[in-house]
C-alpha cells in the first residue's frame, strides 16, 4: 500500500522535474516508511511506501528490471502472488526480493498488458517502458485503489490524489458538470474528477501513454467487466440455494485467509453488523489472536452500535478494542477530514471512518473490512424498497400512494422518527417512477432539480436547446444509468451500485480516511471469485419482502450470535443537524454569507444558498444538513486549492 506519481514533459520542459521529491512528499502519509524517485527524461516516477510485505530495502520503489527497460510504481497488494511467483520461476526467472512488487514487475514483463487478469488483489500502478516510449497504468476490478491523471498533448501526469496532480501546474478549472452531480450525489462519479481535464481511471480500466515527437497520446481500454449475465437468472430450486451457500462460504473463507498474509499486525473493523461480523469470524478461525476495533459515541446514543460489536466478539473470543468518540473529538475529526481530502467529497461518514482509522493505527497496519457486502447481497434501505415496488403488495401500494402525507410531516437524520419519515418520502417519491428514474431519484441525496437550482448557471435546460454542459450531463447520467432497463431485475440496481456508489463513495471514502493515517484496509468481499459467485445468483437469494442480504445471513447463522441478524441495519452517520444548529453554525453561515467569494466563484445561486440556511433552521430540515455540508466541504477545498 503506498502512493504513485509519474509525469510526461515533452520539449524543454524538464524543469518541471524539479520539485519531483516535494510532489512525492504529498502523498507521505500513505507511504512514511521511504520515498524513491528517478528521472530520466521525458519521464519521472515518484513512490511513497507502506511496507507490509517484505520489509526489506531491495523492495523499495520505483523498481527496475534486470534488463533496465522497465520501471515499475505499485500501490496495492497481489494477493497471489506467491502463486504467480512460481510461474515466474518456471519460466526462468530468479528473484532477489520476496515482494509481490518484483512478481508483478515480471509478470509484465512476460505478459505485458495480459498479466492483468491474473492477479488477485487491488491495485494501481504505472510502468515505464524505456523501447517503447510507453507508460502503462492499470488499476483494480473494482476502483479499490484510486489512480488518476491529467493529459494534453505535451504533457501527461498521473497520481494517486488528486492534489498531487494540481501541484504538478496543469491548469485547474472548476468542471461545472462534475459541481452539479456533487450536489446530487455528494460526491463525483469516474471518470470524471471536480476539474476539467483531470480524470480517475476507471474501475477495470488500463491506459497507455505513449510518445513520439512531441505529442503525447492516450488509448484506454476496460481490461474487466463484472461478470453479470440477466440470461443466467431463473428460479433455483433449494437444493441450488444450498450449495450456493456451500460455495460462498469456501469463497469467502479464501479470501479472508490471503488477505490475512502480511508481515506486519493485522485486525478487523467490526461494526456488529453481518458483513463486519462475518469477516471477523472468518479472520479469527484463521488467526486465533486477531484482534478488532470500532468506535463509539457516547455522547450521540442514537448513533452508537458498540453494543452489537462488543456481543459478536465476546461470541467469538475476540480481544476487541472500543475508541469512544466525544462530541468535540467527533468535531474536531470535521476539520481533519476537510483538511485532508483531494477532491469535493461530501459522505458525512468519512468523519467516523476517519477516527476509526486514526486509532486502528496504533495497534496494527493492516484492517479487514466487510466492505462490499450491501452491494453484492442487497444490504441497503433501496434495495429492500426496490424489491417491495417491484413486488408490490397492497402495503407498499398504501405507503406509496400517501405521498402527499409524508411530504407533510418533519423529516430529518437526526432521530428515529424523522428518519422513518425520512425514508417513507423518498420511498413514495420513487413509487411512481420507471425503474430508471428510481434509481437515479434513490442513488442520490438531491433530485436533479435540487441540484440544479444550486448552480448559478442552471445545468438542466428549460427548452429544447442544450448547452454544452447539458449535453455532457446527459452523456454522463446515460452512462451511469446504462444498466438499468424495463424489464431487468434487482441484479441490475446491484450491478450499478457496484460500479458507481461502491467506488466513488464507499471505497473513495474508506482509502481516502485510512491512507490519511497509513493504515492499509483489505475487503474480502471484494475478491474476484466472490463476486462472480454472488452475480450469479438470482434475487430471491438476495432479497424478499422480510429479508436484505438472504444468503449472507442464512450461511453464517451458525457462527454468530442471534443479535447480529435481528437488529436493524443502520448507517454510519455523525449528528450533522445538531452540528449546524450549534458549534459549526457560524462557519457554515460566514461560508454561505460570504457574497465577495460567491460572486468571485460564480457557481452558486445565491437564493439557492440563503433558502438552504432557511430549512436547515426550520422545523422541517429533511436532508438539508446533508446539502449543507456538501457546501462547506466544497467551500474549503476551493479556497485551499483553487485560490
Amino acid at each position: 500500500m503506498c502512493g504513485i506519481l509519474g509525469r510526461i514533459e515533452l520539449g524543454k520542459n524538464t524543469a518541471a522535474f524539479s520539485d519531483l521529491k516535494a510532489l512525492t512528499n504529498t502523498l507521505a502519509h500513505r507511504g512514511p516508511d521511504h520515498q524513491g524517485h528517478l528521472i530520466d527524461p521525458p519521464v519521472a516516477l515518484g513512490h511513497a511506501r507502506l511496507s507490509i510485505i517484505d520489509l526489506d530495502k531491495r523492495s523499495h520503489q520505483p523498481m527496475t528490471d534486470l534488463s533496465g527497460r522497465y520501471t515499475l510504481v505499485f500501490n496495492g497488494e497481489i494477493y497471489n502472488y506467491k502463486e504467480l511467483r512460481q510461474e515466474c520461476e518456471q519460466l526462468g526467472y530468479r528473484f532477489k526480493t520476496q515482494s509481490d512488487t518484483e512478481v508483478l514487475l515480471v509478470l509484465y514483463l512476460h505478459f505485458g498488458e495480459a498479466c492483468l487478469p491474473k492477479l488477485n488483489g487491488f491495485f494501481s500502478f504505472g510502468i515505464y517502458d524505456r523501447k517503447e516510449k510507453m507508460v502503462f497504468l492499470a488499476r483494480d476490478r473494482f476502483g479499490i485503489k484510486p489512480l488518476l491523471y491529467f493529459a494534453d498533448e505535451k504533457s501527461f501526469g498521473f497520481a494517486s490524489e488528486l492534489r498531487t496532480l494540481m501541484k504538478m501546474g496543469f491548469k485547474k478549472q472548476i468542471d461545472k458538470v462534475s459541481l452539479f452531480t456533487y450536489f446530487k450525489f455528494n460526491y463525483i462519479p469516474a471518470p470524471n474528477t471536480i476539474l476539467c481535464d483531470h480524470y480517475k481511471l476507471e474501475p477495470g480500466h488500463s491506459l497507455k501513454v505513449k510518445w513520439s515527437g512531441d505529442t503525447i497520446q492516450t488509448e484506454k481500454t476496460k481490461w474487466y467487466t463484472v461478470p453479470y449475465d440477466p440470461n443466467e437468472e431463473k428460479d433455483l430450486s433449494a437444493h441450488d440455494y444450498k450449495q450456493a451457500q456451500k460455495v460462498l462460504k469456501r469463497f469467502l473463507r479464501e479470501s479472508v485467509r490471503r488477505r490475512l498474509v502480511a508481515d506486519v499486525p493485522v485486525g478487523t473493523f467490526l461494526s456488529g453488523g453481518i458483513d463486519s461480523s462475518i469477516i471477523t469470524a472468518l479472520a479469527s478461525e484463521e488467526k486465533s489472536d486477531i484482534e478488532s476495533f470500532s468506535i463509539g459515541f457516547p455522547d450521540q446514543p442514537y448513533f452508537d452500535e458498540t453494543q452489537y460489536a462488543q456481543r459478536v466478539a465476546k461470541h467469538l473470543g475476540v480481544k476487541h478494542h472500543i475508541f469512544n468518540v466525544r462530541n468535540e473529538e467527533l468535531l474536531d475529526s470535521a476539520e481533519q477530514v476537510l483538511e485532508h481530502l483531494d477532491e469535493p467529497f461530501a459522505d458525512s461518514s468519512a468523519l467516523n471512518v476517519n477516527l476509526l482509522a486514526k486509532y486502528t493505527r496504533q495497534h496494527v497496519k493492516v484492517a479487514l473490512s466487510g466492505d462490499g457486502g450491501d452491494e453484492l447481497f442487497g444490504g441497503y434501505h433501496k434495495h429492500g424498497a426496490e424489491f417491495q415496488i417491484r413486488n408490490a403488495k397492497l402495503l407498499e401500494h398504501s405507503v406509496g400512494n400517501m405521498k402527499g402525507l409524508w411530504d407533510r410531516l418533519p423529516a430529518s437524520r437526526n432521530g428515529r422518527i424523522g428518519n422513518t419519515v425520512r425514508q417513507l418520502q423518498k420511498f413514495a417519491d420513487g413509487y411512481q417512477l420507471s425503474h430508471r428514474d428510481r434509481y437515479w431519484r434513490w442513488v442520490g441525496i438531491l433530485t436533479e432539480e435540487e441540484a440544479n437550482y444550486f448552480l448559478r448557471e442552471p445545468m438542466l435546460a428549460r427548452d429544447q436547446r442544450l448547452s454544452d454542459d447539458a449535453h455532457a450531463f446527459k452523456k454522463r447520467k446515460d452512462n451511469l444509468l446504462k444498466h438499468i432497463s424495463k424489464q431487468g431485475t434487482l441484479n441490475e440496481v446491484l450491478l450499478s451500485d457496484m460500479l458507481m456508489v461502491l467506488p466513488n463513495d464507499m471505497l473513495y471514502k474508506v482509502d481516502s480516511m485510512s491512507m490519511a493515517h497509513s493504515l492499509e484496509v483489505r475487503t474480502p468481499m471484494l475478491d474476484q471469485h466472490v463476486v462472480k459467485h454472488a452475480f450469479r445468483l438470482p434475487v430471491m437469494f438476495k432479497v424478499n419482502h422480510g429479508m436484505k442480504k438472504k444468503i449472507l445471513q442464512d450461511s453464517y447463522r451458525d457462527v454468530l450470535p442471534a443479535e447480529v441478524f435481528s437488529r436493524k441495519k443502520k448507517g454510519f452517520e455523525v449528528p450533522l443537524l445538531d452540528w449546524f444548529r450549534g458549534p459549526m453554525k457560524q462557519r457554515f453561515q460566514e461560508l454561505s454569507e460570504d457574497i465577495e467569494l460567491l460572486e468571485d466563484q460564480g457557481l452558486f445561486n445565491p437564493n439557492a444558498v440563503f433558502n438552504l440556511r432557511k430549512k436547515l433552521y426550520s422545523n422541517n430540515p429533511g436532508d438539508a444538513p446533508a446539502s449543507a455540508w456538501a457546501f462547506v466541504v466544497f467551500q474549503s477545498w476551493y479556497k485551499k486549492h483553487m485560490q
